[in-house]
């Protein structure tokens, strides 16, 4: 182990012969590579001198030592930062540092308000739409109440397509702070409106902050989370969108439908929780690295990642000036004809054609079928094990790895699929066909929110590079988006069509070629750096 030790002299040498900003970024190099001493150690074996004096930087910022430095055996001398002693324990031979991850996991709860309020705007309409329309004036029209619904869709396929440029030029955190705006205003419109025309208003309205939200939270979540721990943390978006759709159908269970007003108004919480978190929550650094904001990226980086937390940034404020004049030239099609981009595209497009919509569709009548007639309990039935589902995926996103969470998520859905079809074809299986249903829903819900659900919103950001990500993303996301549209609006043609059967079987055939797109196509991330992964897609 390398012994440590102050040596006044030596530091005024390497002061006078390296620049400020050399000597950080020799620093981080050296803290990557060396095994440092425990401090306690060091003091106790009397190596360190009581000489030392501490510059008045290290005072006012925490950043250096200054006229005293720690050197090795050898005479190099990397200044310390602060932050490696005072925040940071080394503990063990070993010389792991214990990072204080609590700045990262704040910033990810503050992100997760936006996932919340999706999740919720979802839901909120399962109980009241009925009471809604006879409020309004169009409950005898079904299909004003389809668009109700759909024009959140819409807005949302919008909002994630523009996610991408506010994003990139303004950064996460200003794009937060316009996101919150459409999701206020858009529960307040919803809250007071008196007629067809503002009630369709206030849905599309907060169409457009979802759809921000859906493409701002899975990037900034993947941006600031620690390595180890991006997959667990990535599923946090899904989580907290599965818990929004749970505490509306809780909303719809215990407030009446007459109260519709108060569940609108109950969404403005999260819009306000995210834009007063976001006020005191860091900037993504490799956004920062990528504006040429080099000096603030380590910064923040050294904050939400520990002493190795400039090297996660893989050198890339070397030339990110370059980087950030070459960024305001990218163009749609370098977008699409990056393999990760593709990728993405094409995981939400498997997601959403395995049927997911269609479950939810019938979970109500599902439920009827196995004796619970109440479509709020039921709908709060599969909202709860879509939360323990995820739950599960977060558990073991950083151990089993993403591309083994597919796999077994894919084939758990098609099976589910596949049973249930046959129950519902097969004469013999009458008997028990609303049990294998109930059955079959749960299993399949359950299987979807351990990896199909929570996995293609973490991957995306993931397996594309910092030059494209934000665009990426929003191009993923809008791609779910329209799906979910088209799904939507082509459900029912199709039952008619071919029956529940028959659509249950096609959705079982797309689960089997996702499992087959997976295995062939998508790269594992797991314990991989941003960076590292950027590598190995360019190959």
């Amino acid at each position: 182990m390398t012994t440590l030790r102050l040596k006044s002299s030596a530091a005024r040498s390497f002061a006078a012969s390296s620049s400020h900003r050399d000597s950080r970024r020799n620093l981080r190099s050296y803290c990557t590579r060396a095994s440092l001493t425990p401090l306690s150690r060091v003091l106790n074996q009397g190596l360190v001198s009581k000489r030392m004096n501490l510059s008045k930087r290290f005072g006012a910022e925490g950043d250096l030592f200054g006229t005293g430095s720690w050197t090795s055996n050898d005479g190099s001398m990397p200044p310390l930062r602060k932050s490696n002693v005072s925040r940071h324990a080394y503990a063990g031979d070993a010389g792991m540092a214990k990072v204080n991850l609590m700045p990262a996991f704040l910033a990810v709860a503050v992100a997760s308000c936006g996932a919340f309020a999706f999740g919720y705007h979802l839901g909120v309409l399962n109980g009241p739409l009925g009471t809604i329309a006879a409020d309004l004036g169009f409950a005898e029209s079904a299909s004003l109440q389809g668009l109700v619904i759909s024009s959140s869709l819409a807005g949302a396929a919008v909002g994630s397509l523009g996610g991408s440029g506010l994003a990139d030029a303004l950064g996460r955190r200003k794009a937060f702070f316009l996101d919150c705006i459409p999701l206020l205003a858009g529960a307040l419109i919803c809250s007071m409106a008196t007629g067809i025309s503002s009630i369709i208003l206030g849905r599309t309205i907060i169409g457009l902050g979802i759809g921000l939200s859906s493409a701002l939270v899975p990037l900034y979540i993947s941006e600031v989370a620690p390595t180890h721990l991006r997959g667990a943390l990535g599923s946090i978006n899904q989580l907290m969108i599965c818990i929004g759709i749970l505490a509306a159908l809780l909303v719809n269970v215990f407030i009446p439908a007459t109260s519709w007003r108060t569940m609108f108004l109950i969404a403005a919480v999260p819009a306000v929780l995210l834009g007063v978190g976001m006020g005191f929550s860091p900037e993504s650094p490799s956004w920062l690295s990528l504006m040429g904001q080099t000096e603030e990226a380590e910064d923040v980086a050294l904050k939400l990642w520990g002493p190795d937390g400039p090297s996660q940034l893989g050198g890339a404020g070397e030339n990110a000036m370059l980087k950030a004049t070459e960024n305001a030239r990218i163009s749609w099609q370098e977008v699409i004809s990056n393999k990760g981009t593709r990728i993405g595209v094409v995981m939400f497009l498997l997601q959403q054609f395995s049927g997911i919509n269609a479950i939810v569709f019938f979970s109500s009548s599902v439920f009827a079928s196995a004796g619970i007639t109440s479509d709020a309990l039921a709908s709060a039935a599969v909202g709860l094990i879509n939360v323990i589902g995820t739950v599960g995926a977060a558990s073991f996103m950083d151990r089993a790895g993403r591309k083994q969470l597919l796999k077994l998520s894919f084939t758990g859905m098609g099976l589910s699929m596949l049973i249930m079809s046959l129950g519902l074809a097969l004469p013999s299986l009458a008997p028990i066909a609303g049990a294998i249903a109930l059955l079959g829903t749960l299993v399949y819900v359950l299987c979807f929110a351990a990896g199909a659900g929570p996995v293609p919103g973490l991957l995306v950001p993931e397996i594309t590079g910092d030059r494209i990500r934000g665009t990426a993303v929003a191009l993923a996301m809008g791609s779910h988006w329209v799906c979910n549209f088209f799904v939507g609006q082509m459900f029912l043609p199709a039952v008619s069509m071919f029956g529940v059967a028959g659509v249950y079987t096609f959705f079982a055939v797309v689960c089997a070629l996702a499992v087959i797109f997976v295995s062939k196509q998508v790269v594992e991330t797991k314990g991989k750096s941003l960076k590292e992964i950027e590598i190995e897609m360019s190959k």
